[in-house]
């Protein structure tokens, strides 16, 4: 006996192309029940993302990120900054490891060598079209430079925090850290005993 697909008939309608591009992915559906449907969803997205956590196993320190986030404004929060790790986009022709190194130094003026792979995660898979991979790194002074703060033609304006690992662990369960690649980064250190 023949099965049908679920989906089929795919086809995709740029809506938008600003920053990132707004899409319509529309296809028909085959529920189990034997009906299909022609369904529409919403995609928005740039390129895929880098998440980075920088650790010192030597200090018990993470180096984070503070900055504006225009969503975050818009729900009131903490007027729009946000405690985050090194974040960015993967650039054309960049591996995700690459990405992470550039971005490092780029935000937090930390210039590593390697990154540790964690995971690849979908952050809000309903409609963001974005996959992050997500990466630690061991760091130490000897790798800072006089980098950071983000890139002015990019408008970032970033401040850069080194805090005690316990204590950025405080500050998921206060609510400082309300970013959830952060707080899954904190999380697998903690987990994989990376830090004391």
């Amino acid at each position: 006996m023949e099965t049908k697909p679920k989906i089929s008939n795919v086809s995709k309608t740029l809506k938008s192309d600003n920053w990132g591009k707004l899409e319509d992915l529309n296809f028909d559906y085959y529920f189990n029940n034997g009906t299909s449907k022609r369904l529409s969803f919403e995609m928005y997205g740039k390129s895929d993302g880098i998440a980075v956590l920088l650790y010192n196993p030597k200090t018990n320190k993470v180096v984070l990120s503070k900055q504006f986030r225009a969503p975050v404004y818009n729900h009131s929060i903490q007027n729009g900054f946000l405690v985050e790790v090194v974040g960015g986009a993967i650039d054309k022709n960049e591996s995700p490891e690459k990405a992470a190194i550039r971005e490092t130094e780029e935000e937090v003026g930390y210039k590593i060598q390697t990154v540790e792979k964690v995971s690849t995660v979908f952050l809000s898979p309903g409609i963001v079209n974005e996959k992050v991979h997500l990466f630690v790194g061991e760091y130490s002074e000897d790798h800072k430079t006089e980098n950071g703060g983000g890139v002015v033609a990019e408008d970032e304006e970033i401040e850069v925090l080194e805090i005690d690992f316990i204590e950025a662990l405080k500050m998921i369960d206060n609510q400082e850290i309300i970013d959830a690649r952060t707080i899954m980064l904190l999380q697998y250190v903690q987990l994989k005993k990376l830090m004391k």
